[in-house]
């Protein structure tokens, strides 16, 4: 048999920093990747005016274990005091899904993943009421309904997911429109990793019926809005939004539906990006590396 049937394969990493902005990083990093052997497949940077920092997105082909490639990187990260992270490229990222009545973003991000299409692992979908029982169950993940009645439920509901995040080794949590307010202390247990999905017509039509708010006021464009969860109730950096042209002849109910649409489409591309290792946080902004 050759030597190269008998060579291990390759492992595709990749690598996403930020620091301070300074002259020498990416010829620091990059030399620190070819001393080990790596070969970059893919880069992208990105240096923030407002902020001073700098952002890197690399793929690195690399035959090693990811300890021995942190060991390799640790000089240049300490030199730039980096905040870092090196992850395989395609590992589906551990995720717990959050829901209420809804069931239009539990089911599309269910059957994207069940189809390949999402890489993410789903141990559990946590919701308050039974509406999206059956769509879990049919992509089988297992569903677990805790109803919100009192305070004392929903205190008992966020414990739970506090639990499930230990339990089930959870890097996101993904609110996939849970209809009820998180509180500060879990919002700032989930610092980074709670993605939600509202409708982008807030600060305006707030409350019960926005679709029927805005098609009275003869709304042009609606669309939706994703951004991490922060104790500022919907104002957490936006991570993707999109929009859609309407008009007088769309009725309530025909923009409902394209409403949940594009709600659908931007919370699948937020936990896309997320999954890829292709979001940073800049301050109260996102840098988003496509």
């Amino acid at each position: 048999m050759s030597d190269s049937l008998n060579s291990p394969s390759p492992t595709d990493w990749v690598l996403t920093l930020s620091c301070v902005d300074g002259p020498g990083i990416v010829h620091a990093i990059s030399g620190a990747i070819v001393a080990a052997g790596g070969n970059i497949t893919e880069s992208q940077q990105f240096a923030s005016v407002d902020t001073g920092r700098f952002f890197m997105r690399l793929e690195v082909e690399q035959v090693t274990d990811q300890a021995t490639f942190e060991a390799a990187l640790a000089p240049v990260t300490e030199r730039y005091d980096m905040t870092w992270r090196l992850d395989v490229v395609g590992r589906p990222v551990r995720t717990l899904i959050l829901a209420s009545t809804a069931t239009h973003c539990v089911n599309d991000l269910l059957y994207r993943k069940r189809g390949g299409q999402l890489p993410i692992e789903v141990p559990l979908v946590l919701s308050n009421h039974q509406t999206v029982r059956d769509i879990t169950e049919f992509n089988g993940v297992p569903f677990e309904h805790l109803p919100i009645a009192s305070p004392a439920d929903k205190a008992a509901f966020e414990a739970r997911v506090l639990e499930a995040v230990a339990e089930h080794d959870i890097e996101l949590v993904v609110l996939a429109r849970y209809m009820q307010i998180l509180s500060p202390e879990l919002c700032e247990a989930l610092s980074g990793m709670a993605i939600n999905i509202h409708h982008s017509f807030l600060p305006g039509f707030k409350g019960a019926n926005p679709y029927k708010q805005a098609h009275r006021r003869g709304v042009k464009l609606i669309g939706a809005t994703a951004h991490f969860v922060t104790t500022d109730l919907d104002e957490g950096p936006i991570i993707e939004q999109d929009v859609v042209r309407v008009d007088h002849s769309q009725s309530p109910a025909e923009l409902v539906a394209l409403g949940q649409d594009e709600e659908s489409r931007t919370l699948r591309r937020a936990v896309t990006w997320y999954a890829q290792n292709r979001i940073l946080l800049d301050g109260d902004r996102t840098i988003i590396f496509r």
